[in-house]
């Protein structure tokens, strides 16, 4: 089988293709190739006996997206990007990579099918921005979408395209709603969800990071092991099951700012919590604060889909899997 990974460059598209690799084999079928690709070049995954395909381009860009769908892989995963901080600062960027890469895409699968019948599994990953305030205190599944950013606009825009070319028969697609991916590995990014991560990772190997909104301030959480899981659930699932409903919001855990600095307390102590400081960012609070913090998964998880149990876990998670054997705890 040959699989695409868009974003493959990025922190979850690494850890996808690496665990691609490890189980070998996606829907029954021996992983062949993999066609990896991103803006920048990607890296290759450790222990890959067939053939990898390094894809650096800008996947928004017509000839880009022609010369993926091309290779014809038989499940493609989308999941690139621009972040949320950076696609409410450069609104046309953001425009350009979030919606119209995902409309090209599509169109580009289209066009293959009419040629010669090809109908891949899309896995895309959309993101629990499409909610927007006022909210009930859980969101539920059939919950109306008011995004209050341009990001979760352009997932939302996203969302409604991969449901009406699944209908046509285009494209086999699932979106699955994100919780915001935490611990996060390696440097900050632009999202303005950054400070979650932040304020564990960089405690855990020794420094300082910041926190620009209150301690009050309610999210929902998931790591990346999960992540990875989930994006692989939704490639193998039936999607019969899903009807015209092909969006999913993810399962996750939902904490306070003060809960996740006590889950940090418990797994690596008073030392690490010192080294959060709180210097207050008017914007991020402005945008976080139009972002739903509690949701009912009830339908993903009847259909299979499995998160973390609590916050903590999360971090045991980071700590097994970037940090094994450096946290102590102090």
């Amino acid at each position: 089988m040959k699989i695409a990974i868009i974003g493959a460059a990025g922190m979850v598209g690494r850890k996808l293709a690496q665990r691609l690799v490890s189980e070998g084999a996606l829907r029954g079928e021996q992983v062949s190739s993999l066609v990896l690709a991103d803006i920048v070049a990607a890296e290759r995954p450790d222990g890959f006996a067939g053939e990898t395909v390094i894809q650096a381009g800008d996947l928004s860009a017509r000839e880009e997206i022609d010369r993926l769908v091309a290779a014809r892989p038989a499940v493609i995963f989308h999941l690139a990007a621009i972040v949320s901080g950076e696609a409410e600062q450069d609104f046309d960027k953001g425009y350009r990579i979030n919606m119209d890469g995902m409309r090209r895409l599509l169109e580009s699968i289209r066009a293959a099918q009419a040629a010669d019948g090809y109908l891949p599994r899309l896995v895309f990953t959309s993101s629990i921005a499409v909610f927007g305030a006022p909210f009930p205190e859980t969101i539920p599944e059939e919950y109306f979408h008011t995004p209050l950013t341009s990001y979760g606009t352009q997932k939302e825009i996203s969302e409604l395209l991969l449901a009406d070319y699944s209908r046509k028969g285009f494209v086999d697609g699932v979106g699955i709603r994100l919780p915001t991916i935490c611990v996060r590995p390696g440097l900050p990014n632009k999202a303005a969800s950054g400070f979650f991560s932040g304020i564990i990772r960089e405690p855990l190997v020794g420094r300082e990071a910041i926190l620009p909104v209150s301690d009050s301030v309610r999210h929902w959480h998931a790591s990346p092991r999960s992540a990875v899981g989930f994006l692989l659930h939704a490639a193998n699932l039936d999607t019969d099951r899903l009807g015209p409903r092909r969006n999913l919001t993810m399962p996750g855990v939902s904490v306070t700012v003060a809960e996740q600095i006590e889950a940090l307390r418990r797994v690596a102590g008073e030392k690490a919590v010192a080294l959060i400081r709180r210097v207050p960012d008017e914007t991020i609070m402005r945008i976080v604060a139009g972002w739903a913090t509690r949701f009912d998964a009830s339908r993903a998880e009847g259909l299979g889909f499995v998160a973390d149990r609590s916050f903590e876990d999360i971090i045991q998670a980071h700590v097994e899997d970037e940090l094994a054997g450096t946290v102590k705890a102090g």
